[in-house]
């Protein structure tokens, strides 16, 4: 068995007397329980692929096609008489009798026609997918072109997919021309440039449109016959990838527990379920039993960010990181009070319960070893600059124990840290989630590993959240990871569904077996590794003590007021920042609001420019006494309007940012020049903003169960004298803002900021007689 880290099933000793053999039987059952649920995951795989390969259709429509085939040629039908032909010259390759001639004709005809009819049918679903005109219909008003697309496409799905079922039909994204990008650009810098600098500005895109753009442009457009998605990878390594400062704060996010309410008080309880929960997820998207996310019950998202979730790890290089995805992993890596343990959530052929695995969990709290020298602060590696951790890594890691330690941990499904401290939701103390908040964007600077796609964690009051990767994957991916963990909380005790913990706040169930005990991992840290370590944990503290960070639970109203205003609700918010940060700055600046690409295939995000001409208009208004309310509405209206035409253009692919950006690319491949590229890229973006995403499926029933409303995540500011605000529009009633900026700016300040959005959100309400 594998409690033991160096188990053998098999060893043997030479004496005078003979050759002895010793056989570990319990080492021998682990390598059999391995090996039957390896083969089991390749087959149920390739079960999947098939499956997928033939989507929208199922692989038992062959049996039928031959039947009919079968049936109409013994009745004397002969389509193009390719039974006949293939019958005449069969004998030339094969002896067989002309009824096994007959039979083999009808088969091949009948799988040519099968497979035939198959592309048609995926040709036409990507077809109908590349229509995008519904998103521009008005709320609850579709007109009659969209309801029989509509119609076709719900035909066309077919029925029951799986996970990556709709991959082969999703269309690629489209390269928008140039010249249309540009003049999106110039439109969104026109409220932030005088008339001077947006005449220079107008004069460099000009000059860039007439020269060297259409050359970029070609290339561009062949990369997208070639590759799925003409911006994801550059994506992935040029913006994330290829960073060498640290990732802690500046690329990393989090997320935080449903804080209204607290299942249970128990730390280990806590961690087992969600770990527990977890690997269940982890399970349904092997076996792909995981539902792909519908827009309108009808238009699939693309799936690709799921298959990287756990089982991934960021490996540091000196010039550029890259992620290493392994194909499966029986344990997790558990950080407690400076120790690192791996253990096993596979054991005997099945994944442990929750029960069990909070049996081994208590272990490790009840460990009441030390450290080994360098060994509490080794995470500082990943917290600090890539490049020392890179070098460090080969010269300290590449042998020996702490490679075989290294590996446990990058290897793992995910990492959890239990901490020693408590965090909490205090209504009468506004610094409580300030400091949850905190100490999950970065923690001590050592205690998280950031190198893996996610680490959960769980403080010593059973409070949870999570800080995640960027790289792999985009925030919706972790939101409905979390929402899943979390509707599992959602029932009360004696409900069909159940609750996992019983009234004494630990595991309910049956220990059906004694798990293996958690392996304490092993480290031989030089001094001057541990001098690296510490130089790094320097480089994180001084990055973490700058980041000021507030998480404002706003609960006067939520989208149910939104709603009424016939209004979108982010559209609503997105006003509501413009005006704060103006009121904030006594300026307009450039703002970034993430939107999704995923109706593409391997689509990620697009820029919505939030800051537009008519929002300032209306922002500009709201500050003007001598303005009416009806003028006020007005305004509002036309800017709630723009943006939401932006917001639609970047889902669609129409987008500004990810096109020139990859144009800046490709004319660094080419070795050529763009002054007008080199602008539009350093543009710092002073207001960052991004909605995190709430009930995407219905695992979570905020009706029955509203005290169960997601706290959110953020993230870290993107300019040092800017906001990094991430937004959950939770429930009716409830918005969560995360808040950050840093300390050594003096024009910033998170709880200022929190106020002026407080207040700006009030007096827009104030426009509407409700």
């Amino acid at each position: 068995m594998a409690e033991a880290h160096s188990a053998v099933a098999f060893s043997f000793t030479v004496t005078p007397d003979g050759v002895q053999a010793q056989v570990n039987h319990e080492a021998i059952k682990a390598v059999f329980y391995s090996g039957v649920h390896s083969w089991k995951k390749r087959i149920a795989q390739f079960k999947n692929r098939c499956h997928n390969h033939v989507y929208p259709a199922h692989p038992a429509s062959w049996v039928f096609t031959v039947v009919i085939l079968l049936a109409l040629a013994m009745a004397g039908f002969d389509p193009y008489s390719m039974i006949s032909t293939l019958q005449h010259w069969m004998p030339v390759f094969f002896e067989f009798e002309e009824q096994v001639n007959f039979v083999i004709s009808v088969l091949v005809v009948a799988t040519i026609a099968w497979v035939l009819s198959i592309n048609i049918i995926k040709y036409i679903l990507k077809m109908l997918l590349e229509y995008m005109s519904w998103m521009y219909e008005p709320r609850g008003k579709m007109s009659l072109r969209t309801k029989i697309w509509m119609g076709l496409v719900k035909v066309f799905s077919g029925r029951n997919p799986l996970l990556y079922s709709f991959q082969g039909s999703l269309p690629k994204m489209p390269v928008p021309p140039v010249a249309a990008t540009i003049e999106r650009y110039l439109k969104s810098v026109r409220p932030l440039n005088d008339d001077d600098n947006y005449n220079r500005l107008q004069k460099l895109a000009e000059e860039f449109r007439d020269g060297i753009a259409n050359k970029l442009q070609r290339y561009l457009i062949l990369k997208s016959w070639w590759a799925t998605n003409y911006v994801s990878d550059w994506w992935e390594e040029y913006v994330y990838l290829r960073g060498r400062s640290p990732i802690m704060v500046n690329s990393n996010f989090y997320g935080v527990d449903a804080v209204l309410v607290h299942p249970t008080s128990i730390q280990a309880a806590r961690a087992a379920n969600g770990v527990y929960s977890m690997l269940q997820f982890r399970r349904s998207i092997d076996r792909e039993e995981l539902m792909p996310i519908m827009l309108s019950k009808t238009i699939p998202l693309c799936s690709s960010q799921y298959e990287r979730l756990f089982n991934t790890t960021r490996v540091p290089g000196v010039e550029t990181d890259r992620l290493v995805h392994f194909g499966d992993s029986k344990h997790i890596a558990v950080y407690h009070k400076g120790r690192y343990f791996k253990m096993y959530i596979h054991y005997k052929g099945r994944l442990l319960t929750a029960q069990e695995i909070e049996i081994m969990l208590q272990k490790i709290l009840d460990d009441e070893s030390e450290p080994v020298e360098g060994e509490e602060h080794l995470a500082a590696l990943t917290a600090g600059d890539r490049v020392p951790w890179a070098k460090a890594r080969l010269q300290y890691f590449a042998k020996g124990v702490n490679k075989s330690s290294l590996d446990a941990i990058e290897k793992a499904a995910f990492c959890l840290t239990l901490e020693d401290e408590a965090q909490d939701y205090d209504p009468n103390d506004h610094t409580a989630l300030d400091r949850f908040g905190s100490a999950l964007l970065h923690g001590k600077g050592y205690d998280r590993w950031f190198d893996k796609s996610f680490s959960l964690v769980v403080f010593s009051n059973g409070r949870i959240g999570f800080n995640a990767e960027h790289s792999w994957a985009d925030a919706p991916i972790m939101a409905q990871l979390w929402e899943v963990t979390a509707a599992t909380e959602s029932h009360p005790r004696g409900s069909p569904k159940g609750n996992p913990y019983g009234e004494d706040g630990h595991c309910i169930g049956e220990v059906k077996i004694q798990p293996p005990n958690p392996i304490r991992l092993q480290w031989e840290i030089s001094e001057q590794c541990c001098n690296i370590i510490e130089n790094s944990l320097q480089v994180a503290n001084n990055l973490l003590e700058d980041v000021d960070l507030h998480v404002l639970m706003h609960n006067a109203f939520g989208k149910g007021l939104m709603k009424r205003c016939k209004m979108s609700p982010d559209a609503y918010i997105q006003m509501g920042l413009q005006l704060a940060y103006f009121r904030d700055a006594g300026k307009f600046c450039l703002t970034y609001e993430a939107s999704m690409t995923r109706l593409y295939r391997e689509g990620r995000t697009e820029t919505v420019r939030s800051c537009t001409v008519d929002s300032c208009n209306f922002v500009r208004a709201m500050c003007d006494k001598s303005k009416t309310k009806e003028e006020k509405k007005a305004l509002l209206s036309k800017a709630t309007d723009s943006h939401q035409q932006g917001y639609r253009d970047a889902m669609t692919g129409k987008g500004i940012d990810r096109h020139l950006f990859c144009l800046y690319v490709v004319s660094k491949y080419l070795g050529v020049d763009s002054p007008f590229l080199k602008e539009v890229l350093s543009e710092p973006w002073r207001l960052s903003t991004s909605q995190t995403p709430h009930q995407q499926t219905d695992k979570l029933d905020l009706v029955k169960y509203p005290q169960h409303i997601s706290g959110g995540g953020g993230f870290g500011p993107v300019a040092d004298d800017g906001y990094g605000v991430s937004y959950v529009v939770a429930g009716e009633d409830n918005i969560f803002f995360h808040i950050s900026c840093k300390k050594s700016f003096s024009g910033t300040n998170s709880f200022k900021f929190g106020k002026r959005i407080t207040q700006s959100l009030s007096d827009i309400k104030d426009l509407f007689d409700l």
